[in-house]
């Protein structure tokens, strides 16, 4: 291991932004920037000024400026350009400044689209997705690229609930699906660190019926329903493979340096510990 350079005037910096912000991108880009002796920092930060931390990504020339809830759909007026990940769902999650201009993508879409081509799923697989907010329209999205048909967002909110299956030709409802082999996706916070943190996403026996379960929960790794589904012997892409893959593209856009699956491996599990 080269070893990060002390801090000094030259260093890069990246950050990030969220309502609820957690040390496990700091510690993944870090831990590599660390491995590969790059002249970069990574720092998480939470904010109740958007607009204003954008200015200062601009104003300070801060490299990278990872976007997670609740921004995702709100910087989208405040950067110059959109590439085609983020403008094809409207939802950012990187930015990446190149002398004051921002140009946002969606590494979350681009995440969720290469798991599902690794699970080798059937596009004639229905699909369940709960949940209705940003995170939502990266997995719907990219089921719908992927070529699947059937696909139905389950979600409380009838406004977003419909709009979000409208946008993708899809079927919205407000109450629970019967137990079937679907594939289940929970892009919900239920599960998620916190007050939520025993939620089960889904019933066990729908879990148990399902074909595959996809919980986009990346804090625990093993969130309740991923243990349910595992227990029951159903299989799982979990969220801790999609912060990784959606990190590890981060990484390469604001450093230009291409990971290797084992680098991608070793500095998500080093992001892990003491979870």
């Amino acid at each position: 291991m080269v070893g990060m350079p002390i801090l000094n005037k030259d260093m890069t910096l990246c950050i990030s932004l969220s309502g609820r912000p957690s040390n496990i991108g700091t510690r993944f880009h870090n831990y590599l920037y660390d491995e590969l002796g790059l002249n970069f920092i990574y720092k998480a930060f939470g904010t109740d000024d958007l607009e204003g931390a954008v200015r200062g990504v601009r104003a300070l020339g801060i490299r990278g400026l990872s976007v997670s809830m609740p921004f995702k759909e709100a910087i989208i007026p405040l950067v110059d350009e959109l590439a085609d990940s983020a403008a094809a769902i409207e939802s950012v999650n990187t930015v990446v400044n190149d002398a004051g201009r921002l140009t946002a993508s969606n590494t979350d879409f681009e995440a969720v689209r290469t798991l599902l081509g690794e699970a080798d799923l059937s596009p004639n697989l229905p699909v369940v997705v709960r949940g209705s907010g940003g995170m939502a329209k990266a997995v719907v999205a990219a089921f719908r690229y992927a070529g699947f048909d059937d696909l139905t967002v389950v979600a409380r909110n009838p406004i977003t609930g419909r709009a979000l299956a409208a946008k993708y030709g899809y079927a919205w409802t407000a109450e629970d699906l019967a137990p079937a082999a679907n594939v289940l996706v929970n892009v919900t916070p239920l599960g998620m660190a916190g007050p939520q943190a025993t939620e089960l996403a889904f019933a066990e026996a729908a879990v148990a019926a399902a074909h595959t379960v996809f919980d986009v929960v990346a804090f625990p790794a093993e969130t309740p329903l991923i243990r349910a589904a595992r227990a029951a012997g159903t299989p799982v892409i979990t969220g801790a493979q999609v912060i990784a893959l959606q990190a590890a593209a981060q990484f390469e856009k604001y450093t230009g340096r291409t990971l290797t699956a084992d680098q991608v491996r070793r500095a998500s599990e080093f992001s892990r510990r003491d979870e």
